[in-house]
Parts: structure tokens; sequence; C-alpha cells
């Protein structure tokens, strides 16, 4: 019979935030597929677990994935563990999990501390949606291309950032979504020294440029309102002149009186005053 794969949530600071469940797991399966097996093995000592440890990262995940499918073929139980939280989560765990289905094998996630999740209930602003970008890209031209995305993104965002471009991030999140855009930055969450706080995209930029931040950071930032973005549109479509604003849609085959109908819904007016607008031109 073939193995499986087990993808172990571990904590993400305060090492009681895991499950009894996961402490079995990884005390009974085969091995364990860890991102840094010096960070991991602290973890393993404080729970006295003794399951022999590989190392699965960045940088080695197609070779060493091969290798582990090849092990569960062969019928060993595997968990995957990552530095901190859920396994799959902004790191490779997402490739070993494709390729496990891939090959047939049985996949199940053990849930546990995930550091998007505890920001986000933390931050004080909506949960109902959000959209989770992990780390911004490092290229610049790929980073520009996924902040003009967020621009108008009406879900709140959750975004990873290391201390030491924490001020870089939030300068370029200020330039795209405007400083007056709630922000909650979090820091060292569940460890001692854990803040929350609770700000705007300038204030916390000009806080941060000042005090220097120490630990891992989640940026949780308010969406944009959907009545912002309808102001918006309108103020694109006023800033045209009502004769050309006419012809766009009368260039398209649409007729005079449609056209009215659809520029007075543009500029949030109603079809009388476009009408009587035309009339004194």
């Amino acid at each position: 019979m073939q193995g499986q794969l087990y993808l172990c949530a571990t904590p993400i600071g305060n090492l009681e935030d895991i499950t009894y469940r996961v402490v079995r797991i990884l005390q009974e399966v085969d091995m364990i597929a860890a991102e840094d097996t010096r960070n991991s093995v602290k973890l393993l000592n404080y729970f006295d677990i003794k399951t022999s440890m590989t190392s699965y990262h960045e940088y080695n995940k197609i070779e060493k994935g091969h290798y582990l499918v090849q092990q569960m073929r062969q019928g060993k139980n595997i968990a995957l563990i990552t530095d901190a939280g859920t396994p799959g989560i902004s790191d490779p765990g997402e490739e070993l999990v494709a390729m496990c289905y891939d090959a047939g094998i049985t996949v199940t996630s053990l849930p546990g501390a995930c550091a998007c999740v505890t920001a986000l209930t933390l931050s004080g602003l909506s949960t109902r949606r959000f959209a989770f970008e992990a780390f911004l890209p490092s290229g610049k031209k790929e980073k520009k291309l996924i902040l003009d995305e967020l621009e108008h993104e009406t879900r709140t965002i959750i975004i990873y950032e290391a201390p030491h471009r924490l001020v870089e991030t939030l300068q370029d999140l200020l330039n795209t979504l405007g400083g007056v855009r709630k922000a909650t930055v979090c820091r060292e969450l569940t460890k001692k020294h854990e803040t929350v706080f609770q700000t705007t995209l300038s204030d916390a930029l000009a806080y941060y440029q000042t005090h220097s931040p120490k630990g891992e950071c989640v940026i949780v930032i308010e969406g944009k309102s959907r009545k912002q973005i309808r102001e918006e549109k309108i103020n694109s479509w006023m800033e045209m002149k009502l004769e050309d604003h006419m012809k766009y849609y009368e260039d398209q085959g649409i007729s005079h009186k449609e056209a009215m109908k659809l520029v007075a819904r543009d500029r949030g007016v109603s079809k009388r005053e476009i009408y009587k607008a035309l009339l004194e031109q």
C-alpha cells in the first residue's frame, strides 16, 4: 500500500499553539520533510519527537519532491512542516501537494496556526472577504503589476513582510493605495512581544521610518469601498466633454436615446439632465 502526505501546521511563535493530532502524527510518520531542519529540530526536541527529518525547501523542491513521492509510493508516510504555520501557504509545499495528486497519493491537512488568519482576526478590519498576497514580488515590474491590481481591490488585503523591507513596502503601498487607507501592522504574532498597530498607511510609514521594526510582520489593509470606486468612475467620465461622451456610445451604433441613458448612468445623473445639457449646447 502507498503511504500518504500529512500537511502539519506548526506554531508561528508560541510553541503551545500546536494540536495534539499534529504531535501524534509527527511521532508516527516514517519521515518529516522540513523547510529548515535546523529550525524544526527545536520544535521536535521540545515535544520529544524522534522521527527522522529531511530538508524540503524552495531550492530543492523539484528533486526532493520526486524523492518524497517515491518514498510514499513505497509505503512510507511523510509529514510536511514549514518553519512556522501551515505548509502550502507562501512556501513550496504547494508543489509537493500537486506532485502527490499527480502520482495518486493521498494528501491530508492537519489544521493549526496560520499567520495570515491570525493577523486578519486581530486587525479590526472586515474579515468576511479578504485577498491574501503573501510577500510582494522583489522585481519592480512584477511588483507594480500586483500593486496596480490591489489599487481597486474591495476585499481586505493581507501582505507578509520581513522587518528590513517593511518601510519600502509601506511606501509602495502608500503610493498606490493612498495614505488614508486604514491598515493594521501585526508583528511577532503569538510571541511575547506581539504588537498590533491599528493605523493608516501614511501614519504607519511615518512611524516605522523612525522606529526600526523587529520580527516578521503582517500588514492588513482595508479594501477600497465600492462607493469610492463608483465616485472615481463618475469623476473620470465628468472630465470628458458631454458631446464626446455621447459620441463614444453613438460610434458603437447605439441610438441617441439609449446613449443618453448610458451617459446619465456614467455621470450619476438623470437622463433629463443630460437631455437639458445637450439642448443648451
